[in-house]
């Protein structure tokens, strides 16, 4: 009998910590240069390590005021489309890192309406969601998983993480409120200067950071939409770049209700959803504690 197939998510990569060990040297000395402490050579006096200060956070209320004004831009839309590539590395055994991109067709009404459409690089992949249900459809292999879901997008999202590993890099975009986590957690934010490059458009530069991530974004000069965000996480020690461009923006099109589900994906073979980290029946997380012993053999 065939094992049953699941939809696994497929999120970004995750690297892993490296462990670097240092090695002391012991230095001693000869029993003749302990009998004889007058002729020792003096021992040179190292100064002490200059200990640098603790910078001070910087939050320039410049920074903040552009954060919040491309924040109350995307919450004021009914509706949006856009494309987001998204490309992050990935470590290599030759050293360098290679870079992997993804590309996200999208397409939201709020409160209640996602879409999302990839076609590569990777595995294709669709995604719909009308405000009761969600579907996660792979074309190529004609699978599908659908779950009820709650009647908001943050809350979908929310719950597609905790119960399928599901996430978009986008996902600060489309929320009710993107503004108030960035006000509350923020240790670092201030203006880099202006910007004629990202998809040539006039733009400013910021920089913002917490304890988790460093982020310089992009943002419209005129429209105030958010244009690219460059990361890296503090906790990689490898500090591998991920990179999102925004393109194609389009705010308050209307959009018809056959724009959120697809027949194709409800006639598709269907699965459960299932999250990457599950471990298979019978196998037991590492560390697990061991049931007590009732004075038999196991």
């Amino acid at each position: 009998m065939s094992k049953p197939k699941t939809m696994i998510a497929r999120p970004a990569v995750l690297t892993r910590a490296l462990c670097v060990a240092f090695g002391l040297a012991a230095l001693g000395v000869s029993a003749a240069e302990q009998a004889a402490p007058a002729a020792k050579p003096a021992k040179a006096v190292r100064p002490a390590p200059a200990v640098k200060p603790a910078m001070k956070p910087i939050v320039e209320d410049r920074a903040m005021a552009l954060l919040k004004a491309t924040s109350e831009r995307l919450a004021a839309a009914k509706s949006m489309a856009f494309t987001a590539t998204a490309s992050y590395e990935y470590p290599s055994k030759l050293g360098p890192a290679i870079v992997y991109t993804m590309r996200y067709d999208v397409a939201m009404q709020r409160p209640d309406r996602l879409r999302v459409i990839v076609p590569g690089d990777g595995p294709a992949m669709e995604f719909y969601y009308d405000g009761k249900a969600v579907m996660a459809f792979a074309p190529v292999e004609n699978l599908a998983a659908i779950a009820e879901a709650p009647p908001t997008i943050d809350a979908m999202l929310k719950q597609m993480y905790q119960t399928a590993g599901f996430f978009f890099p986008f996902s600060d975009v489309i929320a009710a409120d993107p503004f108030t986590p960035l006000a509350q957690g923020v240790k670092t934010a201030f203006y880099v200067g202006p910007s004629g490059v990202v998809g040539g458009v006039k733009t400013d530069m910021v920089v913002w950071a917490d304890n988790e991530v460093f982020m310089q974004l992009w943002i419209g000069v005129d429209d105030k939409l958010p244009r690219r965000v460059r990361a890296v996480y503090r906790a990689d020690p490898l500090r591998l770049r991920h990179d999102l461009e925004f393109t194609n923006w389009q705010l308050d099109a209307p959009l018809a209700a056959e724009v959120f589900t697809s027949e194709k994906a409800k006639s598709a073979d269907k699965a459960p959803f299932a999250h990457p980290m599950a471990l298979p029946p019978g196998v037991k997380p590492v560390g697990a504690a061991k049931p007590a012993s009732s004075g038999g053999k196991q």
